[in-house]
């Protein structure tokens, strides 16, 4: 790398010598040093160069020329979902290694903050980084454009005689970008995120109306169908409205969070206190009464000061005790780019999930969404939950998008979670329950019960005490025991960490903690849980009837080929683990457990079908649309 750098000053040199053209010099002016770096917590999150940008010691760009000029395409005000075309021109020498970065606010120090060395280590990488004061949003590396090294698109810069005798290079790259309602810059860096420094910034752009009401998701607030909630963020604090039906409306009730409500230890900062911070704006809450079941009805969001929506469409789901309920349920979706991007945590398979369930919408077999853990995998990144509020906009928008709070929305050191790993980057719950208001019993106490058609979902934070005689505990165990069978005759048990699974994980963070097992799985069997749905590893995985590791009955192969299990005399639960709507898979071993009987490591998620009779789950491959695991519980 210092080789690379020598010999680069050099050649930039003599260029300006042999031109004629007087030395120019323009230092960044940062700092120079070495950051601390840490083994701890390195399975905490998925690394790359960029995701660990923050640790790396940012040196001066030894920077000799004029010509050198970032901007965008666009000078005028930013819409709120688009695309920026941002042009890099005068290149004398184009480079690998040369990138941008989008920032935001555009006011953030892009400078080394090397007094913050000890907090990132939680980005768990061993090598030096550069202390970025703020993290950019996302970055593109030059050689993107295809033409860049090749220096195709070339500009003469100086002629002798008629004769250009300095050309310079330029390239072009494409931005997706949202309203996130602080204004934003491009910043253009030389040395890779390996040893990055200052080359230019482009003029900040704002958006045209950060207050607009934005990102809005509809969810249940009990079991009559008569009500739902619709949340949204928008810049502004004032109270905003949502009008549906004919002619109602409603006040939105206005919250937030701030630097100070994230989590720290006394000897860990996390990122969401530090550089991973971004203003969240307000989210607004507003709960529509008067609604019939299983009933479509028009609405939008906002205000006139603030502005509107556009008018959307959303159904209620069947009431509790009703014939059926068709829902979709998965977990650790995430979010991605939609340009080419790198970004803080890319889940690649989350924009096939979205694709392919909002197709699914569209025809209108579907009552409700079921996600269940690992929602935005922000982890202290901020503004990700943004782009994941945009991205599951299609579906959310337009049926209940119910939700269970996951490990990297909760687990923090010294936070009251379960777990010790600093798995939320130290959210601790705090932006996943504002955003995903659930009927849940408190705040931090994310678990909550709700019917729908003829299905009862107890749903269950494994990232809070689950112990015998412990709150939650006790909940389950009274909230299982009072189903009325008669009206609700399947009851579906869900969690984030999952009781079965193939993948073990390693000795410090195992994918199956036996203490939650043996706590709560008798509680499962007591209460006659048909079905469980777990997330956290990340594929699809279909047991036996199972209870302690043994399979107490098989299902039966129908003519079809679907398996039929029979719970007329029931046996024990059917586990299946739905984690792979968006995080890169996890492979399974050829060693397969006894209890294991269907093992599938493709993006996709589960369709659910429930009458009073009978409970069919298909598994749906979201790349090939086509179902891949069907399987059938039934009584009599």
């Amino acid at each position: 790398m210092e080789i690379f750098w020598v010999f680069k000053i050099f050649l930039t040199f003599t260029i300006f010598f042999l031109m004629g053209d007087p030395f120019f010099s323009h230092s960044s002016s940062l700092p120079e040093g070495l950051a601390k770096s840490a083994a701890a917590h390195r399975n905490y999150t998925a690394i790359s160069e960029f995701r660990v940008l923050n640790r790396k010691p940012l040196k001066d760009c030894p920077d000799l020329n004029p010509y050198l000029q970032i901007n965008t395409s666009s000078i005028a005000k930013l819409s709120d979902d688009g695309y920026i075309t941002v042009n890099v021109t005068g290149v004398l020498l184009p480079s690998a290694t040369d990138w941008v970065a989008m920032i935001s606010p555009s006011h953030a120090a892009v400078t080394a903050c090397l007094e913050n060395s000890i907090l990132y280590k939680e980005t768990g990488d061993f090598r030096s980084l550069p202390l970025l004061c703020h993290y950019p949003v996302k970055a593109q590396y030059l050689r993107s454009d295809p033409d860049y090294l090749s220096c195709k698109k070339k500009e003469c810069k100086k002629k002798v005689n008629g004769k250009c005798v300095l050309r310079t290079c330029s390239a072009s790259l494409s931005f997706h970008v949202i309203n996130i309602r602080t204004d934003i810059e491009f910043v253009l860096f030389a040395g890779g995120f390996v040893a990055p420094c200052i080359l230019r910034r482009s003029q900040p752009l704002r958006f045209a109306n950060p207050n607009k009401p934005l990102y809005g998701h509809i969810s249940s607030t009990d079991s009559t169908a008569k009500s739902m909630r619709v949340t949204w963020v928008s810049g502004n604090q004032q109270p905003q409205h949502v009008q549906y039906g004919n002619g109602k409306s409603v006040t939105s009730l206005v919250s937030t969070f701030s630097q100070s409500d994230m989590c720290n230890t006394s000897y860990l900062q996390s990122p969401a206190k530090d550089f991973g911070w971004h203003d969240p704006g307000y989210i607004h809450s507003a709960v529509m009464t008067g609604l019939n079941p299983s009933t479509k009805y028009p609405y939008r969001y906002g205000s006139d000061s603030s502005g509107w929506s556009n008018w959307t469409t959303f159904k209620t789901p069947p009431a509790g005790g009703s014939d059926e309920i068709k829902f979709l349920a998965f977990g650790d979706m995430g979010k991605a780019p939609r340009d080419a991007s790198t970004e803080h945590y890319i889940q690649p398979g989350s924009l096939s999930v979205i694709e392919a369930m909002a197709d699914e919408l569209s025809s209108g077999g579907v009552d409700a969404i079921y996600h269940i853990g690992d929602i935005s995998y922000a982890t202290g990144f901020l503004v990700e939950w943004d782009f994941f509020l945009h991205q599951i906009n299609p579906v959310a928008s337009k049926v209940s998008y119910m939700t269970a709070i996951g490990n990297h929305e909760r687990d923090f050191g010294d936070s009251g979670s379960v777990y010790f790993t600093p798995d939320s980057g130290g959210e601790c719950g705090v932006p996943y329950e504002t955003y995903f208001p659930m009927p849940a019993v408190a705040k931090d106490k994310p678990w909550y019960s709700i019917e729908q058609g003829s299905v009862h979902f107890t749903v269950i934070s494994t990232e809070h005490n689950w112990t015998q005689n412990s709150e939650q505990y006790e909940w389950m165990k009274k909230d299982m025991a009072s189903v009325d069978r008669s009206r609700t005759p399947w009851l579906i048990f869900t969690g984030h960490r999952p009781m079965y699974s193939s993948n073990d994980g390693n000795i410090i963070l195992p994918s199956v903690d036996d203490k939650f097992v043996g706590a709560v799985e008798p509680l499962l069997l007591a209460n006659k849980v048909d079905l469980v749905l777990f997330g956290h590893v990340h594929n699809y995985e279909r047991t036996c009837a199972v209870y302690k590791q043994q399979c107490k009955a098989m299902p039966k192969k129908e003519r079809n080929g679907i398996d039929t299990y029979d719970n007329t005399k029931y046996s024990a639960p059917v586990h299946a683990v739905i984690g792979m709507a968006g995080f890169s898979l996890d492979k399974f071993s050829n060693k397969g457990k006894p209890w294991s009987l269907v093992r599938i490591s493709e993006f996709g998620y589960t369709r659910v079908h429930a009458t009073k009779k009978e409970l069919k789950v298909e598994y749906v491959n979201s790349n090939t649309r086509k179902v891949e695991d069907s399987f059938r519980i039934i009584k009599s």
